[in-house]
């Protein structure tokens, strides 16, 4: 076992599984959530350790690639380490394999911390304890900006925030704004696989707003690529911005 790598089993159930009996993205999307949390624990900055003092973690981009869902019966690994922290932002990195070993996904997180009161992100140094960190990415990406959204998109679906979206920030789960874009998916492209998901986490969203999901088909070979946002029906705010690519 490497140092300062934490390791996690999850067996897989069916509960977990999508109509095609593959992993949903939301469970996997709680796997990397809760490796990080339990890693940040062992570290000594976790979200209580942080509660403390009166700043949380804010999780502000996500990239994903996945290469084959696992299905009901399989236990797998996932691996989990921090390995950059620079100004604003650590970036924690994430590998899945099967019980075979093979790697079956991978992410990258960018990760901030705020000051509760404020609600404003504070520089790490200072203010965040010193942890070790592992060198190598799973995914080498540099979280430039997404792009923007096209004026028309090709559907749009809405929802209402729900007790049940809510993280112990009192705002809404990461995993809910992947759920809300991958709802708007056009059927013909659902019907394929996403093999990546990229998310930009832009303003925060709480208990009884209405929102929008917004898609837009950009492109379709070699593989068709999506363009999603995520916006207030109040006032049209920005909530979030993503991107993925579906396998036909």
């Amino acid at each position: 076992m490497e140092p300062n790598i934490f390791t996690k089993d999850f067996p897989v159930r069916y509960h977990d599984l999508d109509s095609c009996g593959n992993l949903r993205v939301a469970t996997l999307l709680n796997y990397l959530q809760d490796t990080a949390g339990m890693h940040a624990a062992l570290l000594g900055v976790s979200l209580a350790d942080l509660q403390k003092l009166g700043l949380t973690w804010v999780l502000s981009r996500i990239h994903l690639l996945v290469e084959r869902y696992p299905r009901a019966g399989e236990t797998v690994t996932l691996r989990t380490w921090p390995a950059t922290r620079q100004g604003l932002f650590t970036c924690r990195e994430f590998e899945l394999c099967d019980n075979h070993g093979a790697r079956v996904a991978r992410a990258t997180t960018s990760w901030a911390v705020m000051k509760v009161a404020t609600r404003r992100p504070v520089r790490l140094d200072g203010n965040l304890a010193p942890y070790p960190l592992v060198s190598g990415r799973a995914i080498d990406d540099d979280f430039a900006q997404l792009p923007p959204f096209p004026v028309a998109a090709t559907t749009e679906m809405g929802f209402r925030v729900l007790r049940s979206d809510l993280d112990m920030n009192h705002h809404v789960n990461n995993t809910i704004y992947a759920g809300w874009a991958l709802e708007a998916v056009p059927d013909a492209v659902a019907a394929g696989s996403l093999n990546e998901l990229e998310i930009a986490f832009r303003a925060e969203v709480r208990h009884g707003d209405s929102i929008m999901s917004r898609c837009a088909v950009t492109d379709t070979e070699p593989t068709t690529c999506c363009l999603h946002q995520i916006v207030s029906q109040r006032d049209g705010k920005e909530l979030a911005r993503l991107r993925t690519r579906w396998k036909k």
